[in-house]
């Protein structure tokens, strides 16, 4: 039997592989970064090719290091609401994948308005370009031929797990789990089950839809090494388990591409009053739950623009020092809506500013305020958390790459003035997708038997004074005013 568990995690912005030992020591990694396509202002895709060479071939890298039949099985963990629809007989999608980010629909969603109760009391989401349903029915009405291959039985859809999946088990499986269907504004989270209202209100028909699943299932197997795919989930819900977060009231947040802070509220349904999404988490054997959620689309991907857009960094590692460096940003304030505003705003129109700007202005000042807009953001989601649950939030533990940034997460305790417990092991969704296989395959038998990885590397104090985070808060909600 197979002693290692591997994770595949397909984020927004990389590919990342980790295989993990019974201990969840990581014995290899491997990462591979996906092109990004903007073919008009706030449409966001992929090429769902790309993102399987790439899969196979880091595969091909660890066993390289780890023989296949030391592999127990595989976890596949992925960025969510974005969607592909392929041929079923040519195996090719019919357009790249729309990313979870992509504004297109946001027209289209508006129409809708009056169908926003009807929506939320079966999914648990607002209607927003974000989810997965709009972006379906995109595809459906403006590719030439899908008329006449929906008629010929030709078409299947599918989050990128669900797409994954059927490229790696040749073919065989359509599946995805409920976290992922959970995401889509066509899964009813009450009755656990593909919506039969709401597929007619979106145009979207069933059969082209994938079987929803535990998280913790046999969802067939890599063909190419036949080797057992025993999990799957929404890279969110992933990381909150790899937290440990099994029981009800505890909480995580993600620095990730975009920001993700999720409460499970366990088996009974809780809606926020604050304007936060209720969606479908994973207990610890694997079935669902509830759970709050605050999403905010921008969060690392601001670092990337400021490297790749604006070229004011050549790498985000660089940005701790430099905004260490000086003193405060000097009044600027950037509100980072580059595709509308998700949690607590939920804005689809408004765009990207940045304001204050002086004939001092310099690059370091920017850099300094894009860090403190990803904090600015979290602030505004904690304080929504902490009305629903009615109490003040003291504590948080944080996962996701740009928890590495100490100014970031010194500036996050300092805004929120509350303790930030950052883990040695940040790669949550990897550790929470790979313990779901290990459960499948027999590593543990239970999660009392796995001893997650509390240990905290830094704990992050607020050092702020009062009336200095309350003016800085101020510029901030001033800021968001402009938009």
């Amino acid at each position: 039997m197979g002693k290692y568990i591997l994770s595949i995690d397909a984020g927004t912005t990389g590919v990342t592989l980790l295989l993990f030992d019974k201990n969840l020591i990581i014995k290899n990694k491997e990462y591979a970064e996906l092109n990004q396509f903007y073919p008009k202002p706030t449409w966001v895709e992929h090429d769902p090719i790309e993102l399987i060479k790439k899969i196979k071939l880091l595969f091909k890298k660890i066993i390289k290091n780890h023989p296949i039949e030391n592999i127990a099985s595989i976890g596949i963990t992925n960025q969510r609401e974005s969607i592909v629809i392929w041929n079923k007989k040519t195996g090719l999608p019919i357009y790249n994948t729309i990313v979870w980010q992509c504004r297109r629909t946001k027209d289209y969603c508006k129409t809708l308005k009056n169908k926003n109760k009807l929506i939320f009391d079966k999914t648990g989401l607002y209607v927003d370009s974000y989810f997965s349903a709009t972006k379906i029915k995109w595809i459906l009405d403006n590719v030439k031929g899908t008329g006449k291959l929906l008629k010929e039985d030709l078409l299947l859809c599918g989050t990128i797990d669900t797409w994954i999946i059927w490229n790696l088990t040749n073919r065989k499986m359509h599946l995805t789990d409920y976290t992922n269907a959970s995401r889509t504004l066509i899964y009813n989270i009450n009755s656990k089950q593909w919506d039969n209202e709401l597929l007619e209100l979106f145009d979207i028909p069933k059969k082209i839809l994938p079987k929803v699943k535990n998280s913790i299932d046999y969802f067939g197997e890599y063909s190419d090494y036949k080797t057992p795919i025993h999990a799957v989930s929404g890279d969110q819900q992933a990381a909150l388990f790899g937290q440990g977060c099994f029981n009800k009231n505890s909480f995580k947040c993600t620095y990730g591409t975009g920001l993700f802070l999720l409460l499970n509220t366990g088996k009974k349904r809780i809606d926020s009053k604050n304007n936060l999404l209720t969606t479908l988490a994973i207990d610890n054997k694997g079935k669902p739950l509830y759970a709050i959620e605050g999403s905010i689309f921008i969060g690392g991907a601001l670092i990337q623009w400021l490297r790749d857009e604006l070229e004011l960094i050549n790498t985000a590692q660089e940005t701790d020092k430099i905004a260490s460096s000086i003193k405060d940003t000097d009044g600027i304030y950037i509100v980072p809506a580059f595709v509308g505003l998700g949690a607590p705003y939920w804005n689809p129109d408004c765009k990207g500013i940045i304001t204050g700007l002086t004939r001092g202005s310099n690059k370091k000042h920017i850099i300094r305020a894009s860090l403190e807009a990803i904090a600015f953001q979290v602030e505004d989601l904690l304080k929504c958390f902490s009305k629903d649950i009615k109490r003040p939030i003291k504590e948080l533990y944080v996962d996701g790459g740009a928890t590495d940034n100490k100014f970031l997460m010194q500036f996050q305790s300092d805004i929120s003035n509350l303790k930030i417990f950052k883990p040695y092991n940040i790669e949550s969704t990897s550790l929470g997708i790979g313990i779901m296989a290990g459960l499948k395959s027999k590593i543990w038998n239970n999660t009392d038997e796995i001893f997650i990885n509390k240990n905290i590397e830094v704990v992050y104090e607020p050092k702020m004074k009062k009336i200095e985070r309350k003016n800085k808060i101020k510029g901030w909600k001033m800021a968001i005013k402009k938009i």
